[in-house]
């Protein structure tokens, strides 16, 4: 891992850290983005890694993402020779990270590295410290989505986040690690948190900003993506149903109930519909 001095006021971040990059035909994104990492992360941890997946890209991804890591030995690329899904490229990821804390972040410029300001105040206080998006920057019928398929994810998992997939998020290393992964597309998020909670895993939330795309293409609201997403929730809940924690786990917590979250979804539900109405 690369070494930095702290600086200033700087909420410091108690231990290494990786950053996760999942990377899919992202040329025109993912250079710009680790430039930003690389100038923005030694400000918050003593020790970093960047570990960029090349998720079977067919574009110059992997050229640019070889060339870095030639010029920065903080920059580790992990390549999938074909395209396996964003929650593959996530694992690989998680599975190649080292630190003490692991961190993930899309790679098409919609964060900031610059936000890890508004979490590093709870890192090492928190198992997870996960980003919301105060303002979502995408199409209206992925925001809607957005909406009902939180609601969904409070019913059946007992989770409770405000933004389940807003990929701007750091987690305890060794809890990230004790958690086996089976999603292979966009429900890793609900994976994560589902297993997390029943293992006790203690939560924090922060507002991160979001900005429009200005660059490659956006995959995740096709319609493709949301069916499988769908077709993978039911799965998920059928084998949460039989999950047993790890014995590692601090606090293990019973599985969840949909009967003793279906009132508090609607009154969510309820909410979110207000905010669109309202424009807030």
């Amino acid at each position: 891992m690369g070494r930095s001095a702290k600086t200033g006021s700087t909420a410091q971040i108690p231990g290494s850290l990786s950053l996760v990059l999942p990377v899919h035909n992202e040329e025109e994104n993912i250079g710009l983005v680790i430039e930003r990492a690389l100038a923005v992360l030694p400000q918050y941890a003593p020790e970093f890694e960047i570990v960029a997946v090349n998720d079977g890209s067919r574009d110059g991804s992997a050229k640019i993402l070889d060339d870095l890591a030639r010029a920065h030995p903080e920059v580790k690329p992990v390549t999938h020779k074909v395209n396996r899904g964003y929650g593959a490229a996530l694992t690989s990821g998680f599975c190649a990270a080292t630190g003490d804390y692991v961190m993930f972040m899309d790679a098409d410029r919609q964060f900031d590295i610059g936000d890890l300001a508004l979490l590093a105040p709870f890192v090492g206080r928190f198992d997870i410290v996960a980003g919301f998006r105060m303002e979502r920057n995408d199409p209206l019928h992925r925001r809607v989505f957005a909406e009902i398929f939180n609601v969904t994810v409070r019913i059946l998992f007992g989770v409770h986040l405000r933004d389940i997939d807003c990929a701007f998020k750091v987690f305890r290393g060794d809890l990230l690690r004790s958690i086996e992964l089976t999603a292979p597309g966009a429900l890793i998020n609900t994976e994560i948190q589902a297993k997390a909670r029943r293992q006790g895993a203690t939560l924090e939330q922060v507002g991160v900003h979001h900005y429009p795309r200005v660059a490659g293409t956006a995959t995740g609201g096709s319609p493709r993506v949301i069916a499988r997403a769908m077709k993978e929730t039911l799965l998920l809940w059928w084998r949460m149903r039989t999950y047993q924690p790890p014995a590692t786990a601090p606090n293990p917590q019973r599985a969840h109930g949909i009967g003793d979250s279906v009132a508090g979804a609607a009154s969510l539900a309820v909410g979110a519909v207000r905010r669109r109405v309202g424009g807030k």
